[in-house]
Parts: C-alpha cells; sequence; structure tokens
C-alpha cells in the first residue's frame, strides 16, 4: 500500500467508539432497506434505527468512492451478522499515481455481499478508515 494519508493516520490515532457502538448495536437485527448513496452505505432496520458507514480518510488529491456489483435488495429481510475488513490491491498507475481498494464484506441470514472502497490518488497518499454512525 502508498503511503498513508494524513486524515487517515489522525483517524488510525483516535478513538473509534462511535463506529464500533453503532455496528454492535445494528448485529442481529433485520434489513428494512439497504442502499448504497453518494459513496454512503446506508441500513435501515425493522425497528427503524439506521446504521451508515463510509471512507472517512480523505486527504488532498485523492478520489475516494465506493462501490458494489451485488444487488443489495437481495438482502433486504436478512438479519446483520458482521462486518469483514479485506485489504485489496494497489495498483500502481503512470506517473506515479495509485489505486488502492478496501473490501467491506457485509455477513448476513441470506449471504454476504461485498462493497468495494476505492482510493485513486497521486502516490503520497492511501489507507483507508471506515466510519460508521447510527443514521438519521
Amino acid at each position: 500500500m502508498s503511503a498513508l494519508g494524513l486524515s487517515v493516520m489522525l483517524g488510525m490515532l483516535s478513538s473509534n467508539e462511535t463506529t464500533v457502538n453503532a455496528v454492535k448495536t445494528s448485529l442481529g437485527k433485520t434489513i428494512k432497506s439497504v442502499k448504497l448513496e453518494n459513496d454512503l452505505l446506508k441500513f435501515e432496520f425493522d425497528d427503524n434505527t439506521k446504521l451508515n458507514l463510509w471512507d472517512d480518510g480523505q486527504s488532498c488529491c485523492e478520489s475516494r468512492y465506493m462501490r458494489t456489483d451485488d444487488n443489495l435488495e437481495d438482502f433486504v429481510g436478512a438479519i446483520l451478522l458482521d462486518f469483514e475488513l479485506k485489504e485489496g490491491p494497489c495498483i500502481e498507475e503512470e506517473h506515479g499515481n495509485a489505486h488502492d481498494q478496501q473490501f467491506l464484506d457485509v455477513k448476513t441470514s441470506e449471504g454476504v455481499f461485498q462493497m468495494a472502497s476505492h482510493n485513486e490518488h497521486n502516490g503520497y497518499y492511501g489507507g483507508f478508515l471506515i466510519r460508521a454512525s447510527q443514521g438519521e
């Protein structure tokens, strides 16, 4: 992986208590809706609580975005079981640019769907900082 960006480094040093609590309180709940909107993975559960996940590592000279090839509608009605982060490849591009990827496996009672976080940068910034909060 490339050098870590300042936002990622600072985020790694800070408390992730909000993220941990948001995820823990959402596990075991039934998914009422799940969608990817503006690089934000948004869950709503059958008890009307919400969970949002995103990559909060933005530094200068980067383009960050989140994608999935899975049909998220297939997971409505499933129970949210767990999340797992997996490092993906770093593709060195021309002129020193790089394209980093990290995968988030979302485990449910109906199977797993995978989100891919992408970070395209100038080679001096990199890393990911997946955050979660109880949604609005």
